[in-house]
């Protein structure tokens, strides 16, 4: 069946490849069935109505909300009054897969806004659809004794459906609103072929060994508390060593290139927001107080601190690009729904900039930060690629800013032969940006790093510099963070190393086992001596037997274990084992505390 043709792009019905060839309609036109783009949108599309078309008979009951395709795959939200789990999904793949075989042709029909409704008025969910779709023409797919709203395309027949896996059960508020009723939904994925499913149940798998939440507490990084409240991480010792030492070279990354260290407030008042434009297109994400009964919000981007600095004092072309930086704390309203362990919070520290320039100098300081991110991503390994992201329906400023500003990144990447993909309409409110996009060892992709171009909060708050010629010009504002956030980007770490964190930025960088008590002075000797060097160590004298203490330093992937016994207090040195190039071998103090020093400095942003 591979490049049959399945569907067109316009979503009209192919029946089968006879027919497509047949067809009038341009070879462009044609989705052939294969894992490109198009062809898997449409496969898992498929997908969901073929899932729910099962759950539907396996569940009486069951009334259907959407079920869209998202980047990974496909979902359906649902009401049932039965309480499924995990674990039934199995069975419902097993429908799913009794449905396939039995090769049901999927049909297109169109009809009325009107008649759609009268035809579902006892489905109060697809009332609630109906209210999402403007007036007019409505297409139905039906397949077997299933139908639902659907505008397409989809396979024209249930046969092209076979390589497929459920992968979890949840709860979705109806139509994303906390104050609706939860409904159940299901996530599956579906490909062309079943080696392509095969290598993403494997890579699922192994996600799930390197899950950052799992690892975070076993590892003792960080903790989520009820009290507290969701979405707000709780940074035990080992991760906030693991942050420090991320912060720190961070800290002489950003000095070395110029960068100014600054901070604003977390609590502003809503005027400044309003000014920028958040509280109007931003303010639902945003938490407001009121005091001296005037209202405030907490930041939920750094940006107005910055230019606040700028306006502290006059400032020439002279002093331009000025840089600042800060390490900001910000907190934005998620919903609970989407909250996921430290990649999506409420709380989180960005790795914070911003750069004011003269127009002619944007493209030096897009080159220079996109040079900065690939020394960062370098040094962890990272590959990555750049997304432009054009103006989105909801923005202010002038349509000639973002022309400018869009222009601008374009014209930085163009000139220096850098590829870059284009999301129309994935743009801050304020202006275009480059997205860093990162793979991890899973190949999965991430998004971290931004640069933003911005003409309009300069003008909105009218800032200038002087001059050449001592008049008072405009500049410009580069937004622009590396990690993204600390917490999202250690999230990422965690399951890209799979916990085993590069030797410079370990949280525990070596555990030193002495055999008995007689070996525990020296241990600590050694320990204070390379504390003193910067190298965190821990000392393992617990009443527990040599095997076992090495074994729990093994067990929270520790780089280095440092063996001590009769042989290594007389000769002043260490029986070391390896973690990360699995070898054991001997050093003297001196050779140690040497290796380790080099270990420390191989890695410069």
């Amino acid at each position: 069946m591979m490049n049959d043709v399945i569907a067109y792009k316009d979503g009209a019905l192919v029946i089968d490849t006879q027919t497509a060839v047949a067809s009038s309609k341009t070879y462009e036109d044609k989705i052939l069935f294969d894992n490109s783009k198009d062809s898997l949108e449409v496969i898992r599309h498929s997908c969901a109505h073929l899932m729910a078309q099962a759950i539907k008979a396996l569940y009486k009951d069951a009334q259907f909300f959407v079920g869209p395709v998202i980047e990974d795959g496909f979902y359906y939200d649902f009401r049932v009054n039965e309480k499924i789990g995990d674990a039934d999904l199995k069975e419902i793949e097993k429908k799913m897969a009794e449905l396939a075989n039995a090769k049901l042709p999927i049909e297109k029909s169109y009809t009325t806004k009107a008649a759609v409704t009268q035809h579902f008025a006892h489905d109060d969910l697809k009332q609630e659809v109906l209210l999402r779709i403007p007036d007019g023409e409505v297409s139905i797919y039906k397949q077997g004794d299933f139908e639902d709203l659907c505008r397409g395309p989809h396979v024209p027949n249930t046969k092209y459906l076979r390589f497929f896996k459920l992968i979890k059960v949840a709860g979705a508020y109806l139509g994303g609103d906390e104050k609706r009723e939860m409904l159940t939904r299901i996530y599956g994925i579906a490909f062309a072929d079943k080696e392509s499913l095969k290598d993403y149940v494997t890579m699922i798998e192994e996600a799930k060994k390197r899950d950052h939440r799992k690892l975070g507490n076993e590892l003792k990084l960080f903790t989520f508390d009820d009290e507290v409240g969701a979405g707000l991480p709780i940074w035990l010792p080992n991760g906030g060593k693991l942050r420090s030492k991320l912060e720190q070279l961070l800290f002489k990354a950003h000095r070395k290139r110029g960068y100014l260290p600054v901070r604003g407030p977390e609590l502003l008042k809503s005027d400044a927001w309003k000014i920028s434009g958040h509280y109007q297109n931003y303010g639902e994400n945003m938490y407001f107080t009121v005091i001296d009964e005037s209202e405030y919000g907490i930041k939920p981007m750094n940006c107005l601190g910055h230019i606040k600095v700028f306006q502290s004092e006059v400032r020439s072309y002279r002093d331009l690009p000025l840089k600042f930086f800060e390490y900001g704390v910000v907190h934005r309203h998620e919903k609970s729904g989407v909250l996921h362990g430290l990649f999506r919070v409420r709380e989180f520290t960005q790795d914070d900039a911003h750069i004011f320039c003269t127009p002619d100098q944007i493209k030096e300081n897009v080159l220079e930060i996109l040079s900065f991110v690939d020394s960062i991503m370098k040094a962890f390994g990272f590959k990555y690629e750049m997304e432009i992201s054009t103006r989105p329906e909801k923005s202010i400023g002038d349509e000639k800013y973002w022309e400018a500003a869009t222009e601008g990144l374009k014209h930085a990447l163009d000139e220096n032969g850098i590829k870059y993909g284009i999301d129309e309409g994935g743009g801050a409110f304020y202006g275009p940006k480059i997205d860093i996009k990162i793979t991890d060892a899973l190949k999965r992709k991430w998004q971290c790093g931004t640069i933003q171009v911005d003409f309009n909060l300069p003008e909105r708050f009218d800032i200038s510099y002087v001059d050449a010629n001592n008049e008072h010009a405009r500049p410009v504002m580069l937004h622009r963070a590396i990690l993204g956030s600390f917490e999202r980007f250690i999230g990422i770490l965690i399951e890209h190393t799979s916990g085993e964190f590069p030797f410079f930025i370990a949280p525990i960088q070596a555990v030193i086992v002495p055999i008995s008590d007689a070996h525990l002075d020296y241990a600590k000797k050694l320990a204070n001596e390379l504390m003193y060097e910067g190298i965190d160590v821990e000392v393992s004298s617990k009443n527990e037997s040599l095997n076992k203490r090495i074994r729990n330093a093994e067990t929270m992937r520790v780089p280095m274990i440092l063996v001590i016994g009769d042989a290594e207090v007389e000769s002043q040195s260490v029986a070391v084992r390896d973690r990360r190039e699995r070898t054991q071998y001997n050093l003297t103090k001196e050779e140690l505390i040497s290796n380790m020093k080099e270990k420390l400095n191989e890695v410069h942003f």
